[in-house]
């Protein structure tokens, strides 16, 4: 049977804390707990459970809690856990499994993480896998019989194991200050944080939000080292916010980056709303009817699903 390390990063969580934690403590070998400066009770509720309890200045850079709180860990592995999280009896008793009979080549297991869309601010679908078990130590093993190599990717395992999420609010703003911060330091954003600010903002963004990202996304759809991918999901966010500010200069100039390639369901939906709000109900439809037939979304599902087809329903009428 493995040994598991617990690791989680805290900050006034005391209302859930103990909710995340009765359901995951009894299979923990180590809990490592590593708090970002709460002030309420979170640490004297984390004392119940263990005495490894860290003081972690935050620096709004959760990979370096997290890495802080790996170096920590002990045992065999290291189970990522937030505290709203929850395992349920089905779901510990399918842990326990994965415990006793996890083979020791496997260096990641990845469980699914549920009900996402309940609270989600960047998810298009309600189940969907996530590392979440992690080889602490990982040993290099050469392969192949002859022109031998050292194996350089990870052995996945992908549990059945489900982890439901149950946060108490959005972390939707927590999460574009974060992302405001990274770009007023002028940092610049890897093509996968890219994509994940983007996805969040088409997912969980007010328009003030759309208003504040403009500039970087701005930028971003101009520079010519960003992909195509990422050019086009920039041009979807700058559409909205310039069909927030009734740009149609801007609007069209930004649409033609995404329809010059295989257009997305998001441009096709913007332009849709953009004709409505014009009065321009043909137009609209033909928008809408290419987000939801023609196309395929890049950063929220809706606008190629019930989005759109709401919107040709209502046009009918």
């Amino acid at each position: 049977m493995i040994e598991i390390s617990c690791c989680m990063i805290v900050k006034n969580e005391e209302r859930i804390l103990a909710r995340c934690l009765d359901s995951i403590a009894d299979m923990m070998d180590e809990i490592i707990i590593v708090d970002t400066g709460s002030t309420d009770a979170t640490k004297e509720i984390a004392g119940r459970y263990t005495d490894k309890i860290y003081d972690f200045e935050w620096i709004d850079d959760f990979s370096a809690a997290r890495n802080f709180a790996f170096a920590k860990a002990t045992k065999d592995y290291i189970y990522s856990a937030d505290a709203d999280e929850v395992l349920d009896a089905e779901n510990r008793a399918r842990f326990r499994a994965l415990k006793e009979n996890l083979i020791d080549e496997i260096d990641i297991v990845q469980m699914k993480y549920g009900n996402q869309l309940s609270y989600g601010t960047a998810y298009n679908f309600d189940e969907e896998y996530r590392p979440k078990l992690f080889k602490r130590l990982r040993e290099f093993i050469w392969t192949e019989p002859i022109h031998e190599m050292v194996r350089l990717d990870p052995l996945v395992f992908d549990s059945d194991i489900v982890i439901c999420h149950r946060p108490e609010s959005s972390h939707s703003r927590r999460d574009f200050a974060v992302f405001q911060k990274q770009i007023q330091m002028g940092r610049r954003l890897s093509k996968r944080l890219h994509h994940m600010y983007a996805m969040e903002l088409y997912i969980s963004g007010e328009d003030e939000d759309f208003l504040e990202a403009e500039p970087f996304f701005t930028e971003t759809a101009l520079d010519p080292e960003r992909s195509l991918d990422e050019v086009k999901e920039a041009a979807c966010i700058v559409c909205r916010a310039a069909r927030l500010r009734d740009d149609s200069h801007t609007l069209l100039k930004m649409s033609l980056k995404d329809l010059l390639s295989e257009a997305s369901s998001e441009m096709c939906w913007e332009l849709g709303e953009y004709f409505l709000a014009k009065g321009d109900r043909e137009e609209a439809a033909m928008w809408y009817y290419n987000a939801a037939h023609e196309t395929q979304s890049i950063l929220n599902i809706h606008t190629s699903t019930d989005w759109p087809e709401k919107k040709l329903a209502m046009l009918q009428e």
